[in-house]
């Protein structure tokens, strides 16, 4: 399967998995670890029907099946080499909440129950077990460390971004596992791009108080439109400012440049398609031992 997606020198960083049923992207900086497996889905390559159609990962989107989500999951699982049953699931409200996910949390959102809320990051040093966070235009955040074997994911929308969620995540796998910024290696995954994020006064006020000395690097306008005053705010720049004063080296950041809402055909987009959509999918895992390699 071919994917026609509209992009800038990716090459050096995505893998574009298009063999088989269900393609899938991944980070060429976590794969060439040998340590992490890592996977970004599209909305293509599943069952679900409708708006929906046809790879939606969301179990609650209206209109959805239920067995036409599972067996998206299981797709993509044995596209990526990723167990259904040793995911567990954010449960995203737009919070700055990071949760810890261990052996007891094996397949919650997926195979059973989840048991918590309100959780937009997850964080574990538990091998094999996958976190998975959902996504149509926000930012997803992968932060793996190779020395301690630990890893977060973290769901960072334009409240996120602002709060900081990239930092707070580093700061969460430093005080459980040991994690030191300098050793992380920090993808910004796809997700809506500047010259498609327009935001009203608002939101951009929000950005000029949390990136002060940087304003001009996040905020662009104000521009005159029909429905008002308006800016266009640079989520993926934003990200890299966070995790640098996290203590993140600069060459340890990978940016992506898909934009989801360019990209209506392969990603989807809160912005493009409204709320008849389904989910796309980050996941992130450590390699079990004796499974090593991209």
């Amino acid at each position: 399967m071919h994917l026609p997606l509209q992009y800038k020198n990716q090459d050096q960083v995505f893998c574009l998995h298009e063999e088989g049923e269900t393609p899938y992207l991944s980070f060429r900086r976590l794969d060439e670890t040998g340590l992490f497996q890592n996977a970004f889905s599209t909305r293509l390559g599943g069952v679900s029907e409708g708006h929906l159609s046809s790879m939606n990962l969301t179990f609650t989107k209206p209109g959805e099946t239920p067995e036409h989500v599972l067996e998206n999951y299981r797709r993509l699982g044995r596209a990526a080499g990723l167990a259904p049953e040793r995911m567990v699931l954010s449960w995203q409200t737009h919070t700055l909440n990071i949760r810890e996910a261990t052996e007891a949390d094996l397949g919650k959102g997926v195979l059973r129950q989840r048991d918590y809320r309100d959780v937009d990051g997850l964080v574990t040093r538990v091998p094999g077990l996958t976190l998975v966070t959902f996504y149509a235009d926000c930012v997803p955040l992968y932060i793996a460390d190779p020395v301690k074997r630990a890893i977060g994911l973290s769901h960072s929308g334009w409240r996120g971004t602002a709060g900081r969620m990239g930092a707070l995540t580093v700061q969460r796998l430093s005080e459980l596992y040991g994690s030191r910024p300098e050793d992380l290696i920090c993808c910004i995954g796809p997700s809506i791009c500047r010259d498609c994020f327009e935001v009203g006064p608002e939101v951009a006020e929000a950005f000029r108080d949390a990136f002060q000395a940087h304003q001009a690097e996040v905020v662009f306008g104000p521009f005159r439109t029909e429905a008002g005053e308006k800016y266009h705010i640079d989520l993926w720049r934003a990200n890299e400012l966070i995790l640098l004063s996290a203590g993140v080296r600069r060459e340890n950041i990978v940016t992506t440049n898909l934009c989801t809402r360019c990209n209506p055909e392969v990603f989807w987009s809160h912005r493009r398609h409204g709320e008849k959509r389904g989910n796309l999918a980050a996941f992130l895992s450590i390699r079990e031992e004796g499974r090593s390699g991209a």
